[in-house]
């Protein structure tokens, strides 16, 4: 049994040392994800202390996969709880209309800090963000966001395609003006 493992079954027992364990481990983790949908940190530390309410009250039902399947799980809970709170919380905008895509190549994305672009896509109108999240983050299809945000399939697609317009713009400006 692995150290994954030990602590699970140490939290289903109600160790709250191993409660405090779990958080320790992977409330890092979950802050980063929680930013990438909601970049005010009072609304996101609001949001992180629901998802590890829900954690720790769900954790009797989770199915331990091996190494790694707790992170992926946190993650899965703090994206749907910050869809959630954006859902109640902010007015989301979707549009059907897909605008042409004349430059799909790279922006330079690799060289950009990994804090500088999570500001990037903290800056996105609120759907933009949502659906770039889920589709590059969470790796869902367009269709799989549509039924998750109760949207049309082509609305996540335009919301997706403009972001990565504006994206590549706030790219190609941090590039210019940081001469990297």
């Amino acid at each position: 049994m692995n150290a994954e493992q030990v602590l699970l079954d140490d939290i289903r027992r109600g160790d709250r040392a191993a409660m405090r364990r779990l958080y320790d481990r992977y409330s890092g983790y979950a802050t980063a994800v929680g930013l990438r949908y909601i970049p005010d940190r009072e609304d996101l530390r609001d949001v992180l202390q629901d998802c590890f309410v829900k954690i720790f009250t769900s954790i009797g039902r989770f199915e331990y996969r091996g190494e790694g399947s707790v992170r992926g799980w946190i993650a899965r809970i703090v994206a749907n709880e910050a869809l959630d709170f954006l859902r109640r919380n902010q007015r989301f905008c979707y549009t059907d209309d897909i605008p042409e895509d004349s430059d799909d190549d790279d922006p330079g994305v690799q060289q950009i800090p990994p804090d500088v672009l999570t500001g990037m896509i903290g800056q996105l109108p609120v759907g933009y963000r949502s659906v770039i999240n889920m589709y590059v983050f969470e790796q869902m299809s367009h269709k799989e966001i549509a039924e998750r945000l109760g949207i049309r399939e082509n609305s996540s697609a335009s919301q997706f395609s403009r972001a990565k317009r504006i994206l590549r713009k706030m790219i190609n400006e941090y590039l210019k003006n940081n001469e990297i």
